[in-house]
């Protein structure tokens, strides 16, 4: 009995390996990722950080400033909420795949919104007005619970702008061009504003990608490891 046994846990086995090496290439491909961001973070921090807020302080006025702050809106997470919201709600019964990208776009934006509050009130890391204005530079982990200026990291504008563009590059694949680099011109808009650090960015940034990272694999777990795209809607609208 004992070698029938041992043949179907080879043969269970063998079934089981493809998905145990994806699994850890994608925790590999993960931790690469995280020490990568934190690499950036500290060199930015010591190096790039104060630099690029007083060179951009001296544009901070007029037109160029008013253009900025044009661009820095779109990183508002309600734009993509109410209209992922919306898209799902609209196409709940008519199509579900269109339901369901809807509620992917309002989710990541929501999920990684949230998570950079969070973590926003764990660091405590002085805005960049601090710098300007008093001289202040560096964390005060959990000191400031309810003091937006002790809030720049990680970078909620470049959470969402970065999960929103993602995740619209996914559902328009043709046009992903379009929305990553509008994504981090957003981003970047931060930065230009003098309303947060390039570290910030770099980490509100990484914490979009992420997240789109884990939640399409959850929303489309079939197309997770194929060719990136969500699924394209049938011809049949039907529920």
């Amino acid at each position: 009995m004992s070698a029938p046994v041992s043949g179907a846990h080879e043969q269970l086995f063998k079934h089981r390996r493809p998905l145990i090496d994806t699994m850890n290439d994608r925790r590999q491909r993960q931790l690469l990722l995280l020490f990568a961001t934190l690499l950036l973070c500290a060199i930015s921090f010591f190096l790039f950080d104060k630099p690029l807020t007083l060179f951009f302080q001296q544009f901070n006025t007029g037109l160029w400033r008013d253009i900025w702050k044009a661009i820095t809106r779109a990183g508002q997470s309600e734009w993509y909420l109410v209209g992922g919201l919306a898209l799902y709600a609209w196409f709940r019964k008519r199509n579900r795949i269109l339901a369901r990208k809807g509620l992917f776009l309002f989710t990541t934006v929501a999920v990684s919104g949230l998570t950079a509050d969070l973590l926003k009130f764990v660091f405590g890391r002085a805005r960049p007005k601090l710098l300007l204005h008093d001289g202040i530079y560096g964390f005060e982990p959990f000191g400031h619970a309810f003091n937006h200026a002790w809030q720049s990291f990680p970078s909620g504008h470049s959470t969402t702008a970065l999960s929103a563009a993602l995740s619209l590059s996914l559902m328009l694949p043709r046009l992903r061009p379009v929305f990553i680099i509008a994504g981090i011109i957003i981003a970047a808009s931060r930065v230009v504003l003098c309303q947060h650090y390039l570290s910030d960015i770099i980490a509100g940034s990484t914490l979009g990608v992420v997240t789109v990272m884990l939640l399409y694999q959850r929303f489309f777990p079939a197309s997770a490891d194929d060719k990136p795209g969500l699924p394209m809607p049938s011809s049949d609208h039907s529920s």
